[in-house]
């Protein structure tokens, strides 16, 4: 006989759900990075903006060409502050979908554990009906032989 646990779906469900949740954390997870990799290019591309200003300021040159790189670095540091926000809601909705993952897991280990006890159950009790089983043979072989 085989062992057929009746919440087999639910087991398969959570685990799925689990599946799910990784994917979702891995997504996340993407879009961090992608906004630390974008607000990185930011901040260097401010910082060679402020090389240029500085190099522009030491030589002979116009208060309207400065006006314009400062500008710039005016345009490039408020671009950081809203990709500082658009990361900070990104780190945001990570945290989320980890504390998600984790509850997710904790379902999941639940309902295989439930599963695991079920099978053990069965198997001892399979077990037990054939060492019963194995008794009475020896029984009545005895009294045959009797």
């Amino acid at each position: 006989m085989r062992f057929r646990y009746a919440f087999q779906k639910i087991v398969d469900l959570k685990t799925n759900e689990k599946i799910q949740a990784e994917w979702l954390l891995s997504e996340a997870i993407g879009k961090v990075k992608a906004q630390e990799t974008s607000l990185a290019e930011l901040v260097t591309e401010k910082d060679h903006l402020h090389e240029r200003l500085h190099t522009v300021s030491s030589n002979k040159t116009t208060i309207s060409q400065i006006m314009i790189i400062q500008q710039m670095v005016d345009q490039i540091d408020h671009q950081i502050v809203m990709k500082n926000k658009d990361l900070q809601k990104a780190q945001a909705v990570m945290a989320s979908k980890k504390e998600t993952l984790a509850g997710k897991a904790l379902e999941e280990e639940i309902w295989t554990k439930a599963k695991n006890r079920a099978q053990q159950k069965f198997v001892i009790n399979m077990l037990k009906k054939e060492q019963e089983q194995l008794d009475e043979m020896a029984t009545n072989r005895f009294q045959r032989l009797s």
